[in-house]
């Protein structure tokens, strides 16, 4: 698996919805992979705040999540939030 490919798996790996073999291929890539294990930490971190910002029960943030992480995050809700009002 490339790092490409890691990248286009994300959500179902997330959700649990690979077949196991590539399942198995995603973790063996993370494993050898610091980049895409970097990136893959941002992304989870990342649906944890999205999933607080929107008052989801029993999610916290991660204490060592960067403040500016948090902002980027809240902002973009924040755009996105406005950009529907109008529809």
């Amino acid at each position: 698996m490339t790092c490409r490919e890691l990248i286009e798996f994300l959500d179902e790996y997330e959700a649990g919805t690979q077949p196991p073999e590539v399942r198995a291929e995603f973790e063996r890539h993370l494993r050898v992979c610091p980049q895409c294990r970097n990136y893959f930490k941002t992304y989870r971190d990342t649906l944890v705040l999205t999933r607080a910002a929107r008052g989801a029960q029993g999610d916290n943030v991660p204490d060592d999540v960067p403040e500016a992480l948090i902002e980027a995050v809240l902002a973009a809700q924040r755009a996105g939030g406005a950009g529907r009002a109008g529809e």
